[in-house]
């Protein structure tokens, strides 16, 4: 009888680590399909308690599915018809745009001027829209690509939902049946589901009001820059401020400085209202993953995926921390990243009372 070979520890890991790196690369040039599967899986944990729901009242498994997917459909579907109306409506009055540009800049330049601040041969009809938009619009993806894409994403997402009921099964199997590990994979689902849905609540109703408060002021493409709040408020940190830079220009191009200053201000009123509020419920269920981690999600998962990734950086990254929890080789990560409180329910102390309690050195 042949015996299996048992490697070190330390050449298991470097062997697990060359591994990784060749994952790593796979990802990124299977980055379509990869980035089809992951938004799919997002999409299914934020309606599958919607088609679970109606399951419960009656409806069967395939017309609960239906029902959802359906309407998730719509919703997509319209949002991107209002992004492209809005897109096109922007492109249409770049002339208008232009010339308010030039005049603000005028402005800016004479404002300069009388303190002595010399800009040398700057003019402000140098700063062309028309070349700009234009790049914009050879960037943007195709119609056709599009539905092609939402078509792949909806379909994935109908399957995932189906399948979804029996993963439960199929996780116990895999695990051993044994307790204390389906109840750690079953906390962090739950925790999964629940950053995903609280934060996907969260963008609605912080793009609706941004939107709203543009279309009330009167900015260009209010619903435009709404439906963008809503997408990269996925982003941490980054995302809010990036999505309020275009209506912050666009304020500042029609109503002056004054405009510019009030857009700034509605964004850190909603930031107050919406996003504290939300983060300060999540942090009594131990939302707490470091900010670094974080952050190296956003980076790593945009480099990756593109703006996709970036979206999706922080269900991604814990998806990815499971995968490590149920490893005998991986598990170290969690602890060394210290978010290993999330599967095991524990609480962490604070830095001082660890060091308070901490037994005296003799």
């Amino acid at each position: 009888m042949t015996e299996t070979p048992v490697f070190p520890r330390h050449v298991s890991t470097i062997l697990l680590l060359t591994a990784v790196v060749f994952l790593i690369i796979g990802i990124q040039a299977i980055a379509y399909i990869i980035t089809i599967i992951a938004v799919s899986m997002i999409l299914a944990m934020i309606v599958y308690p919607a088609a679970k729901a109606l399951q419960s009242r009656g409806l069967p498994e395939g017309a609960a599915v239906g029902v959802v997917t359906i309407i998730a459909c719509l919703a997509v579907l319209l949002m991107c018809y209002l992004v492209f109306f809005s897109f096109e409506n922007l492109v249409s009055a770049i002339p208008l745009y232009q010339q308010e540009l030039t005049a603000r800049l005028s402005e800016v330049l004479a404002h300069l001027d009388r303190y002595g601040i010399d800009t040398g041969s700057f003019s402000p009809s140098s700063v062309n829209l028309q070349g700009f938009a234009g790049f914009l619009s050879s960037s943007a993806i195709s119609i056709a690509d599009l539905l092609l894409y939402l078509f792949f994403i909806a379909v994935t997402t109908i399957f995932m939902l189906l399948e979804a009921p029996r993963m439960p099964g199929r996780i116990r199997k895999v695990t051993g049946n044994r307790p204390e590990t389906v109840e750690a994979f079953s906390r962090m689902s739950r925790f999964l589901i629940d950053f995903v849905i609280v934060r996907t609540e969260a963008n609605l109703v912080h793009g609706f009001l941004f939107g709203a408060f543009l279309w009330v002021m009167g900015v260009h493409a209010a619903v435009l820059w709404g439906i963008l709040t809503f997408l990269l408020s996925y982003i941490p940190y980054i995302g809010l401020v990036v999505a309020a830079l275009p209506a912050i220009f666009f304020a500042w191009l029609q109503f002056g400085i004054w405009g510019a200053v009030a857009v700034i201000a509605a964004v850190a009123i909603l930031n107050a209202l919406v996003e504290n509020p939300i983060f300060a419920h999540f942090a009594s269920r131990r939302f707490d993953i470091p900010a670094l981690v974080v952050v190296l999600s956003v980076i790593f998962w945009g480099w990756a995926l593109g703006i996709a990734g970036m979206i999706f950086a922080v269900p991604l990254t814990l998806i990815v921390l499971m995968i490590f929890q149920f490893s005998d080789d991986w598990a170290w990560v969690n602890t060394l990243l210290g978010v290993d409180h999330l599967f095991t329910g524990e609480r962490t102390p604070p830095v001082e009372t660890r060091e308070t309690d901490a037994p005296p050195v003799e």
